[in-house]
């Protein structure tokens, strides 16, 4: 039976740099990259200005990118998954992933202070601008009421990296 790839996820705070390090980590362990950004970008053009279209969209393409994510990592191909394991219903969508996958897993938890938080989401909108009426301080202040840091009882294999203003 053909060794099976390894999926890489993250959890941090919004603005704390998962997509930065995702990136990073993709080039260093010769894995496909896979962005939630990206892919909602893809499927539903310009019908993302609030939270709750990010929560209705994103739902509807999960099931088709965990079947997708679960076919490459069966024939051995590791994966980095740019998608938010920020509370435990997202974090138990990437536990049904690795079951039906059957594969190992690595959860980095990009541990930030709210002010590094806030000082890298002002540094996107600058460089990103069609980003700027989501990412803002208040969309920030507002996902993060609902930020759950990782649990050593899920049982994860989880790597804290800690992230310094």
């Amino acid at each position: 039976m053909p060794k099976k790839g390894t999926l890489i996820f993250f959890c941090g705070k919004m603005g704390a740099g998962k997509s930065t390090f995702s990136k990073k980590i993709s080039a260093e362990r010769n894995a496909v990259l896979i962005s939630e950004d990206e892919w909602l970008e893809a499927l539903y053009p310009n019908q993302i200005s609030a939270f709750e279209d990010y929560l209705k969209y994103s739902g509807q393409m999960k099931p088709l990118v965990k079947s997708h994510v679960a076919g490459i990592l069966k024939v051995g191909t590791n994966v980095v998954m740019d998608f938010p394991a920020n509370t435990l219903n997202q974090r138990q969508w990437f536990r049904d992933l690795i079951s039906e996958a059957g594969c190992p897993h690595e959860l980095i938890y990009l541990k930030a202070s709210d002010s590094l938080c806030i000082t890298q989401i002002a540094q996107r909108r600058a460089e990103q601008p069609s980003r700027a009426t989501f990412d803002t301080e208040e969309t920030f202040q507002f996902v993060t009421k609902y930020f759950q840091e990782p649990q050593l009882n899920e049982g994860f294999n989880t790597t804290v990296v800690a992230k310094d203003a």
